[in-house]
């Protein structure tokens, strides 16, 4: 002791330790939220999408009886497609100007009896849709069950090329938009920006481009990306001002991205352990393709070709010829090699020119980027490689193409455009409306778009988050890249702030090659015949009326066309035709 007090020991203060126990708690707590609300923390596959799939199995070929059956169906297709395209010479989105039957004897009745051409459109769409349904019973079996037996590819091919060849030679019908392709393109082929200036400021109010436009459209510029453009302006510069040919040419472009979705999807489809003819009849043969992507001549069908096409690509590379993920690995993972690269780089450039005519099918990279990073072992530094890798191709392509066409990144500044439409099947759009009308009754006056301010923002949050999870799950091998891209599309489709008919294909397309689920087909199946037929052609206006004998007319004849053949179509699931689920060889499961 040196005469002085010792210090006294100290000691954390109970309220201090308390309190730093709390923010401890609270913190860990928080971490697993979030790692729960990520995805992070893997929870029972059944209560994930995943129950989305199941691996189709193996059956025989359809029988003697079945493929009389299969004759008629495709007949009655065929015989609804033909209906259809004779019906669009008069209410089909004629031109203005150039129309080739104004003026026409025999061809012109069909502009002037407008009831009866809406009458035979209907009614030949209920053929092609109940004809598109009919062969789902040998494709799909049952919506809750497998097929007995099963068409071959080649039987659905022709029978989709049947239903298409109609169709393909038709004017355009449900849309006017070709004629907006046509005039922003020969506003880039005169050197105009097309980013800038609308058809009237461009071209000029009396052009004949111009006049073809829907008056909405008139003043707005491109919102298309810079390749779509690009070959819009070379198809300007071959046809001029011939509105016929320009349409035609435009037709086959969408008819290439048409053929594109048949080579990858049935690829795709056997990567998920589905049959190639289930993928094909309700992501090629849909009758929102047939309608929409060919008759209504849309460049969704070649961006959802490039996406496809690009996708399979990436993915033979990273898991090989017809290799699935989740029959992969490490002891059987083929070596990564310099063709490896060459599709993935090759697959990478594909999916950045389908983003380059429309935006949105640049999230495929992302789940492709994750499967890759998983095939590279599945660390976070795998996954910066990788989104290094293809974020650096998706950059030095877009350039590229913005350079090289001439068109700059303008069209980034556009992407809102079509926002000016309000869509009923958009649903932030939809609860906007309903509100502000609800708001209108209650007498607290019309709020709607302010209340569109509040509702789209915050489903695109959802979106995103829901794209996020969708991501997380890929990279962590929960979710065939596929069926996550498909949720993803589905999840952005549905909370986008416009929802045109054909948009839907964004999510039926991929998930057509993964989800086999009632819970999936269902209502996809449903969404697909139900807005076929309510979609109502653009080439003429209609009173109610019209509308309503035209629709009592095709009803009287489906009836009538139903008893005439209710005893030699499988209207009624019968023998050999479809089974409830059964057991049996899993389709291609291995690699």
């Amino acid at each position: 002791m040196h005469g002085r007090c010792a210090e006294p020991i100290s000691r954390p203060h109970p309220l201090g330790s308390r309190f730093v126990a709390v923010l401890e708690g609270a913190a860990r707590k928080t971490l697993a939220v979030g790692r729960r609300a990520l995805g992070l923390d893997v929870s029972a596959p059944d209560h994930t999408v995943a129950v989305l799939h199941r691996d189709e199995t193996e059956v025989p070929g359809l029988d003697k009886s079945e493929r009389a059956q299969l004759d008629r169906i495709r007949l009655m297709g065929a015989t609804g497609a033909v209906l259809m395209a004779i019906a669009a010479l008069g209410i089909g989105a004629q031109p203005v100007h150039q129309n080739p039957v104004s003026g026409v004897r025999v061809l012109g009745i069909f502009a002037r009896a407008h009831t009866g051409s809406l009458a035979m459109c209907m009614f030949g769409t209920a053929l092609v849709i109940g004809a598109w349904l009919l062969l789902g019973r040998f494709a799909i079996g049952g919506l809750a069950g497998s097929p007995l037996h099963r068409l071959t590819r080649s039987q659905l091919d022709r029978t989709l090329l049947l239903w298409i060849i109609p169709l393909s030679v038709a004017p355009p019908m449900f849309s006017n938009d070709v004629y907006s392709y046509l005039a922003q393109s020969e506003i880039a082929a005169r050197g105009i920006d097309p980013y800038s200036e609308g058809p009237v400021a461009g071209l000029g109010i009396d052009n004949v481009l111009t006049n073809n436009v829907p008056t909405i459209w008139r003043d707005t510029p491109a919102p298309y990306g810079p390749l779509f453009l690009w070959i819009g302006r070379g198809i300007a510069e071959l046809t001029g001002d011939n509105i016929i040919a320009g349409v035609w040419v435009h037709r086959l472009l969408a008819l290439a991205g048409v053929a594109l979705i048949v080579w990858a999807l049935p690829r795709l489809s056997v990567r998920c352990g589905v049959a190639p003819v289930s993928a094909l009849w309700l992501g090629a043969a849909n009758p929102l393709v047939l309608f929409h992507l060919v008759g209504g001549v849309h460049n969704d069908a070649l961006m959802l070709g490039l996406m496809l096409a690009g996708v399979e690509l990436m993915l033979r590379a990273i898991y090989g010829e017809g290799g699935r993920p989740d029959r992969l690995t490490a002891t059987n993972l083929p070596p990564f090699d310099g063709r490896d690269y060459g599709l993935l780089i090759g697959g990478a450039v594909v999916i950045t020119l389908s983003s380059s005519v429309k935006l949105t099918s640049i999230i495929a990279l992302g789940f492709v980027g994750m499967a890759l990073a998983r095939r590279w072992g599945g660390s976070l530094t795998a996954v910066v490689k990788a989104a290094a890798l293809l974020g650096v191709i998706a950059v030095a392509t877009t350039l590229l193409i913005g350079f090289a066409s001439g068109l700059g990144f303008g069209w980034v500044n556009t992407l809102s455009v079509a926002n000016a439409v309000r869509s009923w099947m958009s649903l932030p759009t939809i609860i906007g409306i309903v509100t502000g009308f609800g708001g209108v009754l209650l007498g607290l006056g019309d709020h709607t778009t302010a209340l569109l301010s509040i509702t789209r923002p915050i489903a695109a949050v959802v979106a995103g988050y829901v794209t996020v999870r969708m991501l997380v799950a890929t990279g962590m091998g929960r979710l065939h890249p596929v069926g996550a891209l498909g949720v993803a599309l589905a999840a952005i489709v549905l909370l986008f702030p416009v929802v045109q008919p054909w948009y839907l294909l964004w999510a039926i397309v991929p998930l057509a090659a993964w989800a086999t689920q009632p819970v999936f087909r269902v209502p996809a199946v449903a969404f697909s015949a139900v807005v076929s037929m309510l979609v109502m052609p653009r080439g003429a206006e209609f009173q109610v009326f019209q509308i309503i004998g035209a629709a009592l007319a095709a009803v009287v004849c489906f009836a009538l066309f139903f008893a005439l053949t209710r005893h030699t179509l499988p209207w009624r699931a019968q023998p050999g035709v479809s089974a409830p689920s059964q057991e049996g060889t899993a389709y291609r499961v291995t690699s």
